[in-house]
């Protein structure tokens, strides 16, 4: 399954679904094929291939809604919640953390609403995804260990998405309150989660789960469940999957471990090898790609104020 960024909408079976949407007579048969159609596997590269984070995150929010929508019509319908769960979650992560994290300091008050709404959003389709995860598994997600161990034993490939993005979203939004408490006590089984994905398929998304522990392990502290010698090893699992072609990895490496260990060369030659792929170079990855060179750039500028023995023109004089 590739990543489920966006799916491309039929110009009439959009136009279709917006038509029923408003009848009070939406008859159920029409509902799950529509639903089916807007889910299943022909997904395309509208979305992913573009190379203009701009246009496509002025995009996303009226497709999100779309989906909304439908899944308010058929809520239980795997699909939709799979692909409007983890829509708010990507767009959360790419088009309102990431560019808050990148304003300047005397935008502090936008920069914090900025990251009140991205942790809303996180919540918002965690809270989706979570309704998929208690519809197949009843009861797994109580505080009963037991349930928990049991039905994690029980999920097939099949549910990878839906646990994965689950696990993405509710940690995202710890990420942005460690002070939560409710959340910082489901980190063990969100990671017992990914942990049984990774049994199940550890190739999902091209080393999408390897980029997941390597920021897990490699952001956390040591007495939280951080762990340098696993980031390490995922990091370079996710570069032998994404073949060199994505720039995810490096970023991700250099904002945690290398930035966490003070090893400015590291951090300074994982980014400009990140800057070196062509984004285009796996057309479904361009967006990503894209958007992991704006980090990296702004990363490099930012090198002055991660690195305490790093003087300003350490990387500007090069």
């Amino acid at each position: 399954m590739k990543k489920p960024f966006l799916f491309f909408f039929e110009p009439f079976l959009l136009l279709f679904v917006l038509f029923f949407l408003g009848s009070c007579s939406l008859n159920k048969l029409v509902i799950n094929k529509v639903s089916d159609a807007l889910t299943g596997s022909g997904a395309g590269t509208v979305f992913t291939g573009d190379n203009d984070p701009i246009l496509v995150g002025d995009s996303l929010p009226f497709a999100i809604k779309m989906y909304e929508s439908l899944l308010d019509q058929n809520p239980d319908h795997p699909g939709l919640i799979v692909t409007t769960g983890s829509l708010f979650i990507m767009y959360a992560n790419a088009f309102v953390q990431g560019p808050a994290e990148m304003l300047p300091l005397e935008q502090w008050e936008e920069k914090r609403f900025q990251m009140d709404r991205a942790r809303k959003l996180y919540l918002r389709g965690a809270a989706i995804l979570e309704r998929g995860i208690n519809n197949k598994y009843p009861g797994m997600l109580a505080a009963e260990n037991d349930p928990f161990s049991k039905a994690l034993a029980k999920m097939k490939k099949e549910d990878i998405s839906l646990f994965y993005w689950y696990a993405a979203g509710t940690l995202s939004a710890y990420a942005l309150n460690v002070f939560d408490l409710s959340l910082g006590l489901k980190v063990p089984r969100l990671t017992a989660m990914m942990n049984r994905a990774y049994e199940l398929d550890e190739n999902y998304n091209s080393g999408a789960l390897d980029e997941f522990f390597l920021i897990l392990y490699g952001a956390l502290p040591e007495g939280l469940g951080g762990d340098p010698d696993r980031a390490l090893i995922h990091y370079r699992r996710a570069l032998e999957k994404s073949k060199g072609l994505s720039a995810a990895p490096y970023v991700a490496y250099a904002q945690t471990m290398a930035v966490k260990n003070q090893d400015y060369e590291s951090f300074k030659n994982n980014l400009e090898t990140a800057l070196a792929i062509d984004p285009a170079a796996n057309p479904s990855n361009t967006l990503i790609n894209t958007i992991s060179q704006n980090k990296a750039r702004y990363l490099l500028e930012k090198a002055p104020e991660l690195f305490s023995d790093l003087e300003v023109w350490d990387y500007n004089d090069e």
